[in-house]
C-alpha cells in the first residue's frame, strides 16, 4: 500500500508544476491560485457542515497552527512555485531547486523531530542531491539565458516554507483529522490567495476556457491527490522517508514537461532520473523502524 500511495503522490505532486506551466499564460499567478482555491475551500466548508465528526476536539489552539501551517505549506509554498513559472523559468527547473528539500528536513530532522536519520540514509540523501544538481545544471544551461537568475531563487524560498511547515505539524502535540487539516489549509489559502488578488486588481479570471481547465487540473489533482497524500505518507512512512520521494519529482516534471511543453530534456536529465532513483532505493533499504511511530507522536 505505501508503495501505490508513493507511486500515486509523485505524480500528484508533479502534476502541480504542470498544471502551474499550463495556467501561466492564461493569468495572473495571484489570479490562478485565487481561483484554485475559492472554489475548493466552500466546497470542503460546505461538506464540513454535514460531517462534524472530523471536527471533534479540534481546539483553537489546535486550528491556529493548522492555519499557520496551511499558510506555509500551501500558500507560501505554491506561491513562490507559481511566480517562479510566470518569470520564465520551466517547470523542470522550479521542481529540481525544490528538490533540495529531503537534504534540508533531513538535517533538521534529528534535533527538530528527533527522527535521526542513518548514516545509510544519509547516503541516499546526498545521492538524490547529486542527482537534482546533474539534472539542474543541466536544464538551466538550455534555457536559463532568457530569465533572470534571481528567479531560480524564488522556489528555494518556497522550498524553505515547506519544510517548516513540515516539522510545524512534527511538532504538534496531537493529529489533527486529515479532513480538517485539508478544510483549514484551503480556507487559508483562499483567504489570503483572494487578498492578494483583490490587492493587485487581479481578481476577475478570463473568459478563457484554458484558464478552467488549469483551473480544474490543479484541484483535482496537486490538492487532491498530492496535497493529501503527502500529509498521509508523512504518518505512514515518517519525515525522511515522504522528503525523499521530493528527489523523483523533479526528473519526473522534467520528463512530463519535455513531453508538454517542449522543455529541454538531455542525457544529464536521464542520469539524474537514474541517480534520483538510486536514492530512493537507498533511503528506503536504510529505514529506521522507529520514525513512522515518531512521525504519529
Amino acid at each position: 500500500m505505501n508503495a501505490l500511495l508513493s507511486v500515486a503522490f509523485v505524480l500528484c505532486w508533479s502534476s502541480g508544476f504542470i498544471g502551474a506551466k499550463l495556467g501561466a499564460g492564461t493569468a495572473d499567478a495571484s489570479t490562478l491560485l485565487m481561483w484554485r482555491f475559492l472554489p475548493l475551500a466552500a466546497v470542503l466548508v460546505a461538506a464540513a457542515a454535514l460531517s462534524r465528526k472530523a471536527w471533534r476536539g479540534l481546539t483553537l489552539r489546535d486550528a491556529g497552527r493548522q492555519v499557520a501551517i496551511g499558510a506555509l505549506s500551501q500558500s507560501g509554498y505554491l506561491l513562490s512555485v507559481y511566480y517562479a513559472i510566470q518569470l520564465g523559468v520551466s517547470s523542470g527547473t522550479t521542481a529540481l531547486i525544490d528538490g533540495v528539500q529531503p537534504l534540508v528536513a533531513g538535517a533538521l530532522a534529528g534535533p527538530l523531530l528527533r527522527q535521526y536519520v542513518s548514516r545509510r540514509q544519509w547516503l541516499g540523501l546526498w545521492l538524490g542531491l547529486a542527482g537534482v544538481a546533474t539534472v539542474t545544471v543541466a536544464d538551466a544551461g538550455a534555457s536559463g539565458a532568457d530569465v533572470s537568475r534571481w528567479a531560480y531563487f524564488i522556489p528555494f524560498l518556497g522550498m524553505l516554507s515547506l519544510v517548516a511547515a513540515t516539522f510545524l505539524e512534527g511538532r504538534s502535540p496531537r493529529p489533527v483529522a486529515p479532513r480538517a487539516a485539508l478544510t483549514i489549509h484551503c480556507v487559508t489559502s483562499a483567504v489570503l490567495f483572494s487578498a492578494l488578488a483583490v490587492g493587485a486588481g487581479a481578481a476577475v479570471p478570463p473568459a478563457d476556457s484554458s484558464f478552467w481547465t488549469a483551473t480544474a487540473w490543479l484541484v483535482v489533482l496537486p490538492t487532491f491527490g498530492g496535497y493529501g497524500l503527502y500529509w498521509l505518507l508523512l504518518r505512514r512512512s515518517g519525515l525522511t522517508e515522504v522528503n525523499t520521494l521530493m528527489f523523483l519529482m523533479a526528473p519526473v516534471t522534467a520528463v512530463w514537461g519535455a513531453l508538454m511543453f517542449g522543455e529541454h530534456f538531455g542525457v544529464q536529465t536521464a542520469i539524474g532520473l537514474a541517480v534520483g532513483l538510486a536514492a530512493v532505493v537507498v533511503v528506503r533499504r536504510g529505514r529506521n523502524p522507529v520514525a513512522p511511530l515518531a512521525a504519529s507522536r
